[in-house]
């Protein structure tokens, strides 16, 4: 007993240090940050061994999970290739009806919205090929990624079929009491969510002071199937490494989130900031659960699922696509973020 005790007390340490690793090291050490894949791979091997965590079934899971996410990115990334110049056209087109502003608010609102029915995945592709097209500097585009990459977690949230967060949520609260349905989360999160991708909207819209887009020639280089290819090979390491670093955490998140109050658990859900925030779900959504710590849960979800570059699938195709490092992206995004919890921690706090 006591040597069993002293072994789960070794377990846990190796894994804080592995997500103490995991948050920092990427700041600190400019190769991990050049090779993130890698590094979160290598983190997900070691938290999977730490845990004693290795099967059939995760190892078939971890091969198999990213293969329809990279099919998307390299489909997509062909398309975009073949066709860009249409979207080029038609979003210089509504620059010029509307004004920059008015580009910059639809795209971040609409793309939002309706990443609920267009899939997280999608809306990100999407949001990555006009980031591209647009006029403005590096720095700004990164920006503009991670008010839209909040956006896309906050509206895909809305139905089943929006990311897997919302997935993992309705079919753990199919039966009673919630008897979760398609439109479940839109009634219980909707009208949280509406006033985020406003907001987002709006700061996204700050940022249209001069026109951003001028008239597609034809002759722009289109990018090499090379990099396509590159791209896509990084994602699927990407998503494989998440779900190994995400089964492998499973006991440190069980054991730190058992009998939590709901505001404790909306801090300690920041850690969905470099864990998949389905996997947190997966672990913390019980149908035992109030509506009012449903609410708490979900909304510290997706909001630390943006402040860093792992937290979300948007994030991760985005800041590939457009070549945006992890530092870059906390610079844009912990500021925001970080506000952000703090002002729906206090008022979920009072209106709940």
């Amino acid at each position: 007993n006591y040597m069993e005790q002293n072994i789960s007390v070794l377990v846990m340490t190796l894994l804080s240090l592995i997500v103490l690793a995991a948050l920092t090291l990427p700041f600190l050490v400019h190769k991990v940050e050049e090779e993130l894949e890698i590094f979160l791979l290598v983190c997900g091997l070691a938290a999977v061994t730490v845990s004693s965590a290795w099967s059939g079934h995760l190892v078939a899971e971890a091969l198999k999970e990213p293969v329809a996410i990279t099919a998307a990115v390299l489909v997509l990334g062909v398309l975009f290739k073949r066709f860009g110049h249409l979207i080029a056209h038609m979003v210089h087109a509504v620059e010029v009806k509307t004004g920059p502003k008015t580009l910059l608010f639809l795209t971040v609102f609409i793309i939002g919205l309706f990443s609920s029915v267009l899939t997280a995945i999608i809306a990100a592709l999407i949001t990555a090929e006009i980031i591209k097209l647009l006029d403005i500097s590096a720095r700004e585009k990164t920006r503009l990624a991670v008010y839209a990459c909040f956006a896309i977690g906050f509206g895909a949230i809305l139905t089943p079929i929006g990311e897997p967060l919302s997935t993992i949520v309705v079919a753990k609260l199919k039966g009673d009491p919630y008897n979760a349905d398609f439109f479940f989360l839109l009634r219980l999160m909707g009208v949280w969510i509406l006033p985020a991708l406003v907001l987002f909207a709006a700061l996204a819209a700050r940022m249209g002071k001069k026109n951003i887009t001028s008239e597609p020639t034809g002759k722009s280089e289109a990018e090499p199937y090379k990099q396509i290819f590159i791209r896509a090979g990084k994602v699927y390491m990407f998503v494989a490494a998440l779900i190994l670093l995400g089964d492998g955490l499973k006991p440190l998140a069980a054991r730190t989130i058992t009998h939590l109050s709901k505001y404790a658990l909306y801090w300690i859900n920041s850690l969905s900031a470099v864990l998949d925030n389905a996997t947190l779900a997966s672990i913390e959504i019980m149908p035992s659960l109030p509506k009012e710590t449903l609410v708490f849960l979900l909304a510290s979800l997706i909001l630390a699922g943006g402040l860093l570059i792992p937290g979300n699938i948007p994030n991760i195709i985005c800041a590939s696509k457009l070549g945006i490092k992890s530092r870059e992206w906390a610079r844009e995004a912990l500021p925001v973020g970080l506000v952000m919890m703090v002002v729906y921690f206090i008022v979920l706090s009072i209106v709940l």
